[in-house]
């Protein structure tokens, strides 16, 4: 969840493409149609990470046609799953690809969607603005946070790090963030992380543990620590090619590994050719996906990822 500062911020961002989007002229859909004809609601759920981009897409599509009523729940990547297999859901945020037992279970329930990636998010580690510790190879990362680690004091993963006791903050297990950390950083078929630290759901919490307590660390998606980082440190990782500072060059040009990743939402494909309101709603979204990533303050696509988001839109139609 984003604390209440961030969340003025994105909403001055919406605000500013709201304006922009009126002087170009809005209302065109990416399929080519008018948004102001349809109506009706859409159910958007999932990750806390991709609510704000869902939600400015929301707000934004409102303004232009308030016959299209958009709600959009942030109960986390797995969570949003959970309900957007069982068919409760149009649409589902998520930090990180559908995983083999939620397929499963849209397979089941017969519930066909597409996945559009619309984003690309930098996990960064952050740590107490005093710290003397700037980079950690992958596996200090990793040494850090899998499963029943006993590193507690910064020395343990280097002896020239200082002899400081760790505070670990970090985000819940319902959280896509959670699961990227324990599933893609840690790896080995790993679907946990150490269990000895203060879990929120709240990025807010999360960045007030780090930054008041000597000697924290702790870890969430890089436009957060982009809205707090007069009170945060940022560590570069090293992958084996050298220290790469986490920023919106180095996790588009796939350069901070293993730690950037994408973000996505999923379109149920009857919603979308069923439901009018659901068609302008992902139209809208996908057509000025640019200009609500950067509102919203996530690192924008890439041409070649955006032209594959946009033709994955146009087969739904």
């Amino acid at each position: 969840m984003k604390s209440t500062s961030n969340r003025w911020a994105i909403a001055s961002g919406i605000v500013g493409l709201s304006l922009a989007l009126a002087a170009c002229g809005g209302g065109q859909t990416a399929s080519g149609g008018e948004s102001s004809g349809a109506s009706g609601s859409v159910a958007v759920d999932g990750s806390s990470t991709v609510f704000p981009m869902s939600n400015a897409a929301a707000e934004l599509l409102s303004e232009e046609n308030a016959n299209v009523q958009v709600s959009v729940g942030e109960s986390g990547t797995g969570g949003g799953f959970e309900k957007f297999c069982a068919g409760e859901t149009d649409i589902s945020d998520a930090s990180r690809p559908i995983e083999e037992d939620e397929v499963k279970v849209c397979e089941e329930e017969g519930i066909e969607y597409t996945e559009l990636q619309v984003a690309t998010d930098a996990l960064t580690l952050v740590v107490h603005p005093d710290l003397a510790v700037d980079c950690l190879t992958t596996d200090q990362v990793i040494q850090l946070w899998e499963p029943n680690s006993k590193v507690d004091n910064w020395s343990d993963l280097d002896p020239s790090f200082p002899d400081q006791e760790i505070a670990l903050f970090g985000p819940g297990t319902d959280s896509g963030t959670y699961d990227y950390m324990a599933a893609d950083v840690i790896g080995e078929e790993s679907e946990t992380t150490r269990e000895d630290y203060e879990a929120s759901e709240n990025d807010n919490v999360l960045v007030q543990g780090v930054a008041g307590t000597e000697g924290a660390t702790g870890y969430f998606g890089y436009s957060y620590y982009e809205e707090n980082q007069d009170t945060l440190k940022a560590l570069s990782i090293d992958d084996g090619n050298g220290c790469v500072e986490p920023s919106a060059e180095t996790a588009r040009a796939g350069e901070y590994t293993p730690l950037s990743r994408p973000l996505f939402i999923y379109v149920k494909n009857t919603a979308y050719t069923d439901n009018p309101a659901v068609a302008a709603y992902v139209d809208f979204y996908i057509d000025n996906l640019p200009e609500i990533a950067e509102a919203a303050q996530f690192i924008p696509l890439d041409d070649a990822t955006y032209e594959d988001t946009q033709s994955s839109v146009e087969s739904l139609g």
